[in-house]
């Protein structure tokens, strides 16, 4: 059942949508979609935290849909929250597009575009936005990788706490599952390493095979951490490796301190590559995120280790999940401290707790830690009944053992006193039932923390709501740059191939003077040009209209470059296009319009 529970969520995360990035776009130079007289000497943008460049980070389209040489990417002076790249002396009237993609200081990609025009607006080709920031392929196995490092990893930190602390009496059972674990994070953390650079840079995994592309890795904070976890966990198998070999027995002492020393600085190799390595109170965030990760791999790995034993083992002594559950006690204790933290840091507001991506998978994410609680009270019911029943038939066979016997009187003496009848004892469950119900209880802990697990990594891959608030709040915010308003009408007149539709933009899009301009596509999506273009504004509400645009041809779009919206509120813009000399039609649509 917990095979199958993690299968079913490993399905999950490769088929959920592309990991969101951390990294959110605060402000960009030239704004998106302004019009300029003269031609930038750069393009910078500003986003939350700090972000790192790829080898084409930025790529630039002139009018025609021809990439711009630009030179070098870079940060400014001082700010590694920025990204600018320089553009060449002489830029052509038109818009150009600007796609770009970086690396957040959590190791995640954010993409997107922007355009801006010099001297006037022209119809482009090349495309505003792309549609998806990462490769399938790419996202589903760097998903699974992920997944099941964590997996791997809390099975090696609570099998060694497990045996540690709970001294089963064979721990042969555990070496399968603890190589079979070992094994797993050695080959997910390679795959991470190779999937890297694809991953940033939203390609194919055969990219992962490139050289260069491994290098590069290398060079990065992301795959440095990496490959210190590598060199870990290689580090350990070698000592493993030796002692084995020599037959040795380190004392336990000696061997708490190994697996502190080595469990330690692996955690940081994630807490240093995620959330906590961006944003407010950097150094408070990497150990808080350090020491959740101990204790969820305390907890849910000793409970996959307490599984197996008591699956694997008959007489199992009551000490082992008696032990085990005090162990699991402090671990929820850190849990809930931690936990609390981060999700104040992440959150930064309770409206993110609904309003946001992020704060609905903590949701979730909370409702499974509560049932995984709720497991946890179940399994510790059963183990101090188990610890009660078996005290009590220790009791009542030292009872019996030491009642003395009594000594019948002669004959001639007084009669003897009737004996009275032996107390009836409470009926309690046999100890295998109360085993049994164990099994099942831990069985049901150990499949909800498969659900946990996996809605962890989900988190780690989901903007914080503290920056998706705050993006949202600098993007309508007026920063002295009004924002456009685009309104896209299909149209039909009726004849064979005589539908498309227009394209509408009102810059800016609220009260006073404002420019129009309208671009026409086909059947094909292609550019159109049509004889004539009309368009109106009227305000019902008001009994305002119609207001005639009078926009005109300026070669491919239609425009003009002055037009007062006398009041804000929600206006229907009807255009009228005609396709030839007969055949034109009427099409509408709301439009808001802001103070």
């Amino acid at each position: 059942m917990a095979l199958l529970c993690t299968g079913l969520f490993l399905l999950l995360l490769g088929a959920a949508a592309p990991a969101s990035a951390h990294a959110a776009l605060r402000a960009t130079d030239p704004a998106d979609g302004t019009v300029l007289r003269t031609a930038p000497r750069q393009v910078t943008l500003t986003f939350t935290e700090s972000v790192g460049l790829l080898t084409d980070s930025f790529r630039v389209y002139d009018p025609t849909n021809h990439r711009v040489r630009t030179g070098a990417a870079g940060h400014a002076s001082g700010r590694a929250d920025t990204a600018r790249v320089p553009l060449p002396a002489r830029l052509a009237q038109g818009t150009y597009t600007v796609a770009w993609r970086v690396v957040s200081a959590d190791s995640h990609p954010v993409s997107g575009a922007l355009t801006f025009s010099v001297g006037t607006r022209t119809a482009t080709v090349a495309a505003t936005a792309p549609d998806t920031t990462e490769n399938p392929a790419t996202a589903a196995l760097y998903g699974i990788a992920r997944y099941l490092a964590y997996l791997s990893v809390a099975l090696l930190l609570g099998t060694a706490a497990f045996v540690a602390y709970c001294r089963p009496p064979r721990a042969a059972p555990l070496r399968a599952p603890v190589l079979a674990a070992a094994w797993t994070l050695i080959a997910s953390t390679a795959a991470l390493f190779a999937l890297r650079a694809p991953y940033e840079e939203g390609t194919a995994p055969a990219r992962a095979l490139s050289p260069t592309a491994l290098a590069r890795t290398a060079t990065t904070r992301p795959g440095e951490l990496l490959l210190a976890r590598l060199a870990l966990l290689l580090l350990a198998a070698a000592v493993v490796l030796v002692l084995r070999a020599r037959r040795t027995r380190l004392p336990r002492r000696a061997t708490l301190t190994v697996a502190a020393a080595v469990s330690v600085p692996l955690a940081l190799t994630w807490s240093a590559a995620e959330h906590a390595s961006a944003g407010i109170q950097v150094p408070l965030a990497i150990t808080s995120a350090t020491l959740h990760l101990l204790a969820m791999g305390t907890w849910l790995g000793g409970l996959a280790a307490l599984l197996r034993i008591l699956s694997r083992t008959r007489a199992l002594p009551l000490s082992v999940p008696v032990r085990f559950s005090r162990l699991a006690l402090g671990s929820v204790t850190v849990l809930a401290v931690t936990g609390v933290y981060q999700s104040w840091r992440g959150l930064g507001s309770w409206q993110a707790l609904t309003d946001t991506t992020y704060g609905r998978t903590l949701l979730a994410k909370l409702a499974a830690v509560a049932a995984l609680l709720l497991a946890a009270a179940c399994s510790r019911t059963w183990t101090t009944r188990m610890a009660g029943a078996r005290t009590q038939t220790q009791t009542q066979t030292q009872v019996r053992t030491t009642t003395p016997a009594r000594i019948p009187e002669p004959a001639t003496g007084p009669p003897l006193p009737e004996t009275p009848p032996p107390p009836t004892p409470t009926p309690t469950p046999s100890p295998s039932l109360l085993l049994h119900h164990l099994r099942r209880s831990v069985l049901a802990e150990a499949a909800v923390a498969a659900v946990v697990l996996a809605l962890t990594t989900l988190l780690t891959s989901t903007v914080p709501g503290r920056t998706a608030t705050e993006t949202a709040r600098s993007t309508t915010a007026d920063a002295g740059i009004p924002t456009a308003s685009v309104t896209t009408i299909p149209f039909d007149v009726g004849t064979p191939g005589g539908h498309g539709k227009v394209q509408i933009t009102l810059d800016p899009g609220r009260v006073g003077t404002c420019s129009v301009q309208a671009v026409v596509y086909g059947p094909d999506g292609g550019l159109s040009t049509v004889p004539e273009l009309r368009i109106t504004l009227t305000l019902p509400d008001r009994r305002i209209g119609p207001l005639d645009t009078r926009v005109t041809d300026r070669g491919g779009y239609w425009a003009v470059d002055s037009f007062t919206l006398p009041l804000p509120g929600t206006w229907t813009m009807k255009a009228t296009v005609r396709v030839s000399d007969v055949d034109q039609v009427t099409v509408s649509a709301p439009v808001r319009v802001t103070r």
